[in-house]
């Protein structure tokens, strides 16, 4: 296995894997265009039924953005163009015009969550802990529309909750949730149950599952609002700076409020 992101299709299923496992996956800006470049040219002649999204290494489906990238962010730009990014690379997974399935092993934060968010069917093993713990770690924030995409998913009193304590939902709560719809013992079993869904998912009417993502999608997307006031805020802050130099020192950030 070779790349950040490795592509392999298997029968009529493509298996994406983010493969930074000696940095739990965190992922980089190439490896997000890669994961929409594939998605958004997943092909709809029946050789590509279903893409199976996964992470290598044992330990994390992905940790969130690499953060010594936000290290280059000076100007509030930078900040609007990296979310601006972001929600094209998440409209790209919506998008996708064959079914995605998220199996989620271990690790599942920042933008790793928002990508299993982004899918249509998540399954996960017991040792899934998802969330975005930023207002512990690093004080940036979430778009809109990364916000109502986990409302519609979770609830926005539970989002709220989720994000203001910066708590990671486990495999029990996560199911009984209704985030992921199904949790096996390990990974192994994770894996096998993944394949064989997407075996499932390729033996049904692509029509009907495109048009009913699609549809939802819309009626999510018919509520957008502008937020670069809220990402500016937050991303060229003092508390922002300081919350990244201390996450990659691992040491616990002082937090002021400017």
């Amino acid at each position: 296995m070779t790349g950040e992101l490795v592509s392999e299709l298997k029968g009529t299923t493509l298996w994406i894997t983010f493969n930074r496992p000696e940095a739990r996956n965190a992922l980089t800006f190439a490896m997000y265009e890669q994961l929409a470049d594939q998605c958004a040219n997943a092909p709809t002649d029946g050789s590509v039924k279903a893409m199976v999204i996964k992470g290598a290494g044992g330990k994390a489906f992905a940790a969130g953005t690499d953060m010594t990238q936000f290290r280059g962010f000076k100007t509030a730009e930078d900040a609007l163009k990296y979310e601006d990014d972001i929600a094209r690379i998440l409209s790209a997974v919506d998008q996708c015009p064959v079914p995605t399935v998220a199996a989620i092993h271990g690790a599942c934060t920042g933008g790793g969550a928002s990508i299993a968010a982004a899918c249509d069917i998540r399954i996960a093993s017991a040792r899934l802990k998802f969330g975005f713990p930023i207002a512990r770690t690093l004080g940036n924030c979430l778009s809109a529309g990364n916000l109502a995409r986990l409302s519609e998913l979770l609830g926005a009193g539970r989002v709220r909750e989720m994000v203001f304590t910066a708590r990671l939902l486990e495999a029990d709560e996560a199911l009984s949730v209704g985030l992921v719809s199904q949790v096996l013992p390990d990974e192994a079993a994770l894996l096998d149950r993944a394949a064989m869904l997407a075996d499932e998912l390729a033996g049904m009417a692509p029509l009907t599952l495109r048009a009913t993502k699609e549809a939802m999608r819309r009626n999510r997307e018919a509520f957008a609002v502008d937020d670069a006031d809220l990402i500016t805020l937050c991303y060229m802050s003092e508390d922002f700076k300081n919350g990244m130099e201390a996450f990659l020192a691992k040491a616990k950030p002082e937090w002021r409020g400017k």
